[in-house]
């Protein structure tokens, strides 16, 4: 009797699969600064083997989210403030680009889209909601068609999902409304204001560093 044929699994899905979900846990501040990360922990939680977990975690190193410490621990990078000097800058000057080419682009029914991510229900009333955050600027930045600034900004939303962790344990992350500047940016794209759009970006992206870094 032959045996039953069973389609292989394309590994290359696995270890693709791996690697977004873990991307995107670290992009919405699903792990703190200085947070020791297991690759055991990271498998089980994936429910997989440990081979596609190593090579999503060594993209992850090349990507700046994690660290391959000499003790050959894996670390999440610790507070830095320049660095997120340096990150904010570089989220401003980017982000305004894309937003700047996303509004050429943009229709009606687009910005009804980035509405309806704002305005859906939410899981947790007491904290930030950080995939709606996401999903509402990544959404409006695809619009810009971008294929090389927008890899960009992923990646740098990669490094700072770590301090958007600590963002959300702040009281006064909760101060003013979360979607207060998504708001006035879809006001200033529906009357097709840029000088206000980018302004509202300006705020919103500021809001969290300011949080983190009072002086900034």
């Amino acid at each position: 009797m032959s045996a039953p044929k069973i389609a292989r699994i394309d590994q290359s899905k696995l270890r693709e699969s791996a690697y977004d979900a873990l991307r995107e846990a670290f992009t919405r501040g699903a792990f703190a600064p200085g947070e020791t990360v297991s690759l055991r922990t990271l498998a089980d939680q994936l429910g997989t083997s440990m081979t596609p977990v190593r090579e999503a975690v060594r993209r992850l190193v090349a990507e700046g989210a994690l660290v391959d410490t000499p003790s050959r621990t894996l670390e999440v990078p610790p507070f830095d403030a320049e660095r997120m000097r340096e990150l904010k800058s570089a989220r401003l000057a980017l982000e305004a680009l894309l937003l700047e080419e996303a509004m050429d682009h943009l229709n009606a029914g687009g910005i009804d889209a980035l509405e309806d991510i704002i305005s859906a229900p939410r899981t947790d009333s007491d904290m930030p909601d950080l995939k709606q955050n996401y999903d509402f600027h990544f959404s409006l930045y695809r619009h810009a068609r971008s294929r090389v600034i927008l890899p960009l900004v992923e990646a740098l939303w990669l490094q700072y999902g770590a301090f958007l962790n600590l963002v959300v344990q702040e009281r006064a992350a909760n101060e003013i409304p979360e979607h207060i500047h998504h708001e006035e940016i879809i006001a200033a794209l529906r009357k097709s204001d840029r000088k206000a759009a980018q302004r509202a970006l300006a705020l919103d992206i500021e809001r969290s560093f300011k949080l983190l870094l009072p002086e900034s």
